[in-house]
């Protein structure tokens, strides 16, 4: 099974005591190689990160909102979706590369932005982008990463770069943070607009997690006033932070770069629709993996409602409880241009490093490839809305109906 109950508090963005040295014996349980070559699921990748890394990390990583409803409702929408597959179709040879962004992936799934892989891996967001780059796909960076936008870019030779970036009370810092990714050569920015407040806005007390974070993006240049975890640098950052941001941050985050910017966690058509007359290039249906207001819809759900709002003027993308490639082929016939994965790529990471991270990758593209040809598609422009019925249809007998 895929969701996981969790009973722990959740920890926050920045939560941490002990130095890096101290990471490698403690975060880690299990230095062992872990055969995921094998794996034909993603919940065994599950189960082995389960197996491998520390409780901290399992409960930071897993951690949803409340009563975890949107993060099981998440995976359990997509098998309310039944595929109808046409037959005696040559499907001998299939083509899954896609455009996004203006650049060419290998297959319509990506790596969404997570914080701190760091609790999965040494190499932390290095090896991420390794795996997504050997599999000719993108990965948006974090502003709460481990590593700078320089030295993940130096890290692969891709042109597939992203970047999210947050908001920030002085935009001297925001021009400055999209500058810089421009000439480090990401050809996007990625928005986070469903999250008003950072956990750690609500602190009043130091908390620790066994590993210290550098956080180069986030901080810039600032020499922070604590250690990470500490009350001091959570007041820093909500003093430097603009939370609860508004249209008119997004606004002028779109007026100041050349680069596409794409907003992450919109659920309602109506925002859908104001983000397309702000000249908005894509929109990520995304309700945070669960992890912030518990209740919303599923965005397998809400996505023809987004897709049929934009019109075709942005590209839509998904995230959210994507679990098997036929999780995939039903996102991309309901109007998906690309999906975005973040916990099992964590799985991978934790699992295997970079080559975690690509067999993840692997094993969703197989898996879209065999779906596709069983469905009678040989690309993506052959999936159609015709391709999927909610079992809605069936349940209340619309499909027995007769004049």
């Amino acid at each position: 099974r895929t969701d996981v109950a969790l009973t722990k508090a959740p920890p926050d963005e920045l939560e941490t005591s002990q130095g890096h040295s101290d990471f490698r014996t403690s975060i880690l349980t299990n230095m062992a190689d872990i055969q995921a070559a094998d794996f034909t699921t993603l919940a065994e990748f599950e189960k082995a990160a389960r197996e491998k890394v520390s409780d901290y990390a399992w409960n930071y990583f897993s951690r949803p909102g409340e009563g975890a409803q949107t993060y099981s409702d998440n995976i359990q929408a997509f098998k309310r979706y039944r595929l109808i597959p046409r037959i005696l179709r040559d499907v001998y040879i299939r083509d899954t590369s896609v455009t996004v962004l203006g650049s060419k992936l290998d297959f319509p799934v990506a790596i969404g932005p997570t914080a701190l892989h760091l609790l999965a891996h040494p190499e932390a967001e290095l090896a991420t982008v390794k795996g997504a780059e050997s599999m000719k796909t993108g990965m948006v960076l974090s502003s709460w990463s481990q590593h700078s936008l320089e030295e993940v870019a130096e890290a692969v030779p891709s042109e597939i770069r992203w970047f999210y970036m947050l908001f920030y009370r002085d935009r001297g810092r925001m021009k400055h943070l999209l500058e810089q990714a421009e000439r480090a050569g990401y050809t996007a920015i990625f928005l986070t607009v469903d999250q008003p407040f950072f956990p750690f806005s609500f602190r009043k007390k130091p908390s620790k997690i066994p590993i210290q974070l550098r956080l180069p993006n986030a901080l810039q240049d600032d020499v922070p006033p604590g250690p990470t975890g500490s009350v001091e640098l959570a007041d820093y950052m909500k003093s430097i932070l603009k939370e609860a941001a508004t249209w008119e941050d997004v606004k002028w985050v779109r007026q100041n770069t050349r680069l596409p910017v794409v907003l992450k966690g919109v659920l309602s058509a109506e925002d859908a629709e104001q983000a397309v007359r702000l000249g908005i290039d894509a929109i990520l249906v995304s309700n945070h993996g669960g992890r912030e207001l518990d209740g919303v819809p599923a965005t397998i759900d809400v996505l023809p409602d987004i897709v049929r709002a934009v019109d075709g003027k942005a590209e839509v993308y998904l995230d959210g409880g994507v679990r098997t490639g036929t999780d995939v082929l039903k996102a991309l016939a309901l109007g998906a241009r690309c999906v975005f994965i973040g916990r099992p790529a964590l799985w991978g990471l934790a699992c295997n490093g970079a080559d975690g991270v690509r067999q993840v990758l692997q094993l969703l593209k197989e898996q879209l490839n065999l779906a596709m040809a069983r469905a009678g598609c040989t690309q993506l422009s052959d999936i159609k809305p015709s391709l999927v019925r909610h079992e809605s249809f069936y349940l209340t007998g619309q499909h027995c109906s007769t004049d």
